[in-house]
């Protein structure tokens, strides 16, 4: 038996989360910028962007639930050794992303229209929120291919590469954004058209960094195209068997998130645009909180596949302490930065206002989902209790969250901030589900097969 030595475990986080951690940081500087720039074409714009992205952000969720189905399955493998399975494992979910890529795509060539009307009734946002659909909807394949790669790579513990892909692809985004949105070097200014644009070119470039990485670079997993074709039965259906949960409960938390986004669309231009602000600045500040929630899933699969179950629960308690110091951190440091980021904005005063609003909400539930989504993601998902995130989030979501955000809007008429405050009540709710599960122990399951291959 194994003995918990404290410096391992949060060194061993700090190494995992770390990357985890920059790598959202610069992604969400993209955002970030994306959003100053695009705020100063008007409110308009930032609240077309903002509804052309909820029907992508339901696909990320489920790109996002598949690769975290891959780090539930594949990392108890990869702390078997078992490097076959791992590879099948990552076919079978790039099979599943590509397809879901291709099908999202078709929809938003079929029925533009009909899709962003579902997020606003304003035709104004809806005309401008076409120009930029128009061409990111041609993103969405790549981003399929990428995300999945870049699971498979957390999965064997590479977690720098996404780190370093997003450092080029902020430097890419970030130049072509000021050449196309606002026409320099002698490019047509295509305002939001040239965000879109920008983005596509990024997406293209770090599908192609990422596939040159698996194929010639990594050592661990040593991917080869045809390891990709590579199908087993019983891994399919494990696949299928524990992967279903996760990725539903990721694709219904999309829905939800697009379903919020509906209501707050339906509030006005300047509701949609503020929401739009707070969510880039939420990520941004977060960014610890997320990766180390990444971090302590491999760190739980793994060593729950390695079947030493005691210290699975030693680290399970230590980890608990650690998502609730990192949520209080985090939360105090959007409380404290949200003024001054908001200074960056080229929006009216009842935007910013607004926005605030918004974020103290914002710096408050975010100390509960610290310790809630990493405690049920990271540990009690990671270590096989992979339907109990699904329930929990159906219940909270579809029978408190969205009920009573549709009542305060509609039957009462309550001010966008208290909508927007029960839209974020689970994340205070949860709490409590957390604390008990995760300490009860009874989530600890090993969901690998012996000699699958």
């Amino acid at each position: 038996m194994k003995i918990l030595q404290k410096k391992s475990l949060y060194k061993w986080v700090l190494l995992l989360a770390l990357p985890i951690a920059l790598q959202n940081v610069i992604t969400y500087s993209v955002g970030l910028t994306d959003n100053l720039m695009v705020s100063s074409l008007g409110e308009r714009s930032i609240s077309a962007v903002f509804v052309a992205n909820q029907i992508q952000n339901i696909l990320q969720m489920l790109v996002i639930g598949l690769g975290a189905a891959v780090t539930i399955l594949a990392v108890q493998y990869w702390g078997k050794k078992d490097t076959d399975s791992v590879k099948i494992i990552i076919g079978i979910a790039l099979k599943l992303s590509l397809g879901a890529g291709l099908i999202f795509l078709l929809a938003t060539l079929i029925f533009p229209v009909q899709i962003l009307r579902i997020f606003t009734n304003e035709q104004k946002v809806i005309t401008e929120g076409l120009k930029y659909m128009t061409i990111i909807r041609f993103t969405y394949i790549f981003f399929c291919i990428t995300q999945v790669l870049i699971s498979s790579m957390r999965c064997v513990e590479r977690v720098k590469i996404g780190m370093y892909i997003s450092i080029v692809t902020f430097f890419v985004n970030i130049f072509l954004n000021w050449v196309l949105i606002f026409g320099h070097l002698g490019a047509p200014a295509l305002g939001i058209r040239g965000s879109a644009t920008a983005t596509l070119v990024a997406r293209m470039l770090e599908t192609f960094i990422m596939i040159i990485y698996v194929r010639f670079v990594d050592d661990k997993l040593r991917l080869r195209f045809k390891d990709l074709l590579k199908s087993k039965f019983t891994l399919l259906k494990d696949f299928l068997k524990y992967g279903f949960p996760v990725i539903s409960g990721d694709v219904l938390w999309g829905v939800n998130l697009a379903v919020q986004g509906g209501i707050i669309g339906r509030l006005g231009a300047t509701a949609l645009a503020s929401v739009s602000i707070s969510n880039v600045i939420f990520s941004m500040l977060s960014v610890a909180v997320y990766g180390t929630a990444g971090a302590a899933a491999v760190i739980i699969g793994k060593t729950v596949g390695s079947g030493d179950y005691i210290l699975v629960k030693q680290y399970a308690k230590k980890l608990q302490v650690l998502f609730l110091i990192l949520g209080v951190i985090s939360g105090i440091a959007l409380f404290i930065a949200k003024d001054y980021i908001l200074l960056l904005y080229h929006v009216s005063g009842s935007t910013i206002i607004m926005t605030t609003q918004f974020l103290i909400v914002l710096s408050v539930t975010l100390v509960g989902t610290s310790y809630q989504m990493s405690t049920l993601t990271g540990i009690v998902r990671a270590g096989g209790s992979i339907y109990f995130v699904l329930i929990n989030d159906i219940i909270f979501v579809w029978l408190v969250v969205i009920p009573s955000a549709w009542i305060a809007a509609f039957v009462f008429h309550a001010p966008p901030v208290v909508v927007f405050m029960c839209l974020k009540s689970d994340q205070i709710l949860k709490c409590g589900v957390a604390v008990v599960k995760v300490n009860r122990f009874k989530w600890m399951k090993n969901l690998t097969r012996e000699h699958s291959i």
